[in-house]
């Protein structure tokens, strides 16, 4: 059973983020379509949807179409009951529940005054108090999903849930204009940030360059500070140390260089995704190692 699931561009889209890691953290097999929320498209990329009109969308295996992310949450949740969508225990679901709705329908201080943008970290923003009072109100609601469900650190519930998934995107704006909250909350919000999954989906996201900037900012930049750096870089031939790609199996067209060494894949997209974040993608780690090895 796969999904189709309708996203916008990554490095923004806060809401598509979230329909994304419901199916992907929770191994549900989908593909993912982009609409074009920046290249005038957006409208005609939705019209077989309608009448969904916003990402994300998701179409299920019977052609269903179901908007808006708590729909979407729900759906999956009832037809994936052995996933662990929300927590297994009654208090913390229903808790959970509350924080998802709350975020869907509220802080619209944060949200208006800082767009998700997932490329670096804005020095200097100074928040109004609409975004400090909202920020005070999620640290609230942290406090007591972690006073319901006894974990002090890591996801709100002990296991990883929907509520982890709805505030990944709230985490991205409290890093990227560097917010003032606790350090324990600081410490979740880079915590959901470095997961794996997150890092592949900005990293994905890097491959595509905005010339203007969407939501520019009077301020310096300073990197974000999730994931190494590194020196790899794109080049125009091999020879490569691979003669298949890491993630399709594909003979290798396209080439990186990285650490002097250079390394093969099927296309530009899985080269340049690789070189936003080699060490978000285990396939390319993986094979680099058993390189390494031999």
């Amino acid at each position: 059973m796969t999904y189709d699931l309708f996203i916008g561009d990554r490095l923004f889209s806060s809401w598509s983020l979230r329909g994304w890691l419901m199916l992907e953290k929770f191994g549900l097999s989908h593909q993912s379509h982009m609409i074009g929320l920046y290249s005038g498209t957006m409208a005609a990329d939705m019209a077989p949807l309608a009448p969904a009109r916003l990402v994300p969308a998701l179409r299920l295996p019977d052609g269903t179409v179901v908007g808006e992310s708590l729909a979407m949450a729900e759906t999956l949740a009832e037809l994936n009951p052995g996933a662990g969508l929300w927590p297994s225990d009654s208090a913390a679901r229903a808790t959970a529940r509350w924080l998802c709705s709350e975020m869907t329908a509220g802080f619209s201080g944060l949200r208006g005054e800082c767009p998700m943008q997932l490329l670096h970290v804005w020095q200097g923003f100074s928040p109004s108090q609409a975004t400090l009072t909202d920020l005070d109100r999620i640290e609230t609601l942290w406090a007591h999903a972690r006073a319901v469900s006894g974990a002090e650190t890591g996801p709100l519930f002990g296991a990883y849930s929907l509520a982890d998934v709805f505030y990944t995107p709230v985490a991205a704006r409290i890093i990227g204009y560097d917010l003032p909250v606790s350090d324990s909350n600081r410490a979740y919000c880079l915590e959901l940030l470095s997961d794996p999954t997150v890092r592949q989906w900005r990293a994905m996201g890097l491959t595509v360059t905005y010339d203007p900037f969407p939501y520019p900012q009077p301020l310096e930049p300073r990197a974000w500070p999730v994931g190494t750096a590194t020196d790899a870089r794109p080049v125009e031939s091999g020879p490569a140390e691979n003669d298949a790609c890491p993630y399709s199996g594909q003979p290798v067209t396209h080439f990186l260089e990285l650490d002097g060494r250079r390394w093969g894949f099927c296309n530009a997209f899985c080269r340049d995704k690789t070189v936003a974040d080699p060490g978000a993608w285990p396939k390319f780690l993986e094979m680099t190692a058993g390189v390494n090895q031999t």
